[in-house]
Order: structure tokens, then C-alpha cells, then sequence
């Protein structure tokens, strides 16, 4: 399946991107470039291949949180002045309202 021209078209008007003509040819042979290297990647036989290592339980491995210590210019207070158990509170956004509270 290859990209059209109308198909770049469509999509940068659904994100609002002004897109010129000569970039517009330049973004359909670089999408269908990419949709050519898909093609051969799916006729790859992953058959045998081993899964990942890390499915399961296993976590990843962390390392140590070091580093030099980030001075801040203001306090946490100064920045969210309302706080409980070192957590910021803020308010609930309308969108997140729960409809049965309502009433």
C-alpha cells in the first residue's frame, strides 16, 4: 500500500500543518521509503526467534539516582502552596468529575 500525494494532503489537514508543495513530495516518497522497509521487515521469518527477555515479572534493571543535586529557585511551597505528606495537591479537573456525585 502506497502513500498518495491526497493521502499527505488529508492527514496534514487533520493536524493543521501547512505543508508547500515541494515538501509535500519530498514527505510522500520518504512515507513510502518507510512503508517499503515494513514490507520486507514482514516477510522476515521470527518463527524461531526468541522472545524478549524482559517479558514476564522480570524488572528492568535500575541504576543508582546519581548525580549532581538540582538547586531550585524557589521553595515547594512558594511553587504549590498547598501540600500534604510531601505531595502536591491540586484541584479536581471538571473532566474528571464523576457523574454520580451530581446529585
Amino acid at each position: 500500500m502506497a502513500v498518495t500525494r491526497d493521502d499527505v494532503v488529508h492527514i496534514a489537514g487533520l493536524a493543521r500543518l501547512a505543508i508547500s508543495g515541494d515538501r509535500m513530495t519530498e514527505l510522500v516518497e520518504q512515507l513510502n521509503t518507510i512503508l517499503g522497509h515494513m514490507e520486507v521487515l514482514q516477510q522476515v521469518d521470527t518463527r524461531h526467534v526468541d522472545t524478549t527477555a524482559q517479558e514476564g515479572n522480570e524488572a528492568l534493571p535500575m541504576r543508582p539516582d546519581a548525580g549532581p543535586r538540582f538547586e531550585m529557585r524557589r521553595t515547594l511551597e512558594e511553587m504549590a502552596p498547598d501540600m500534604r505528606d510531601g505531595f502536591f495537591l491540586v484541584p479536581r479537573l471538571a473532566t474528571h468529575e464523576d457523574v454520580s456525585d451530581a446529585s
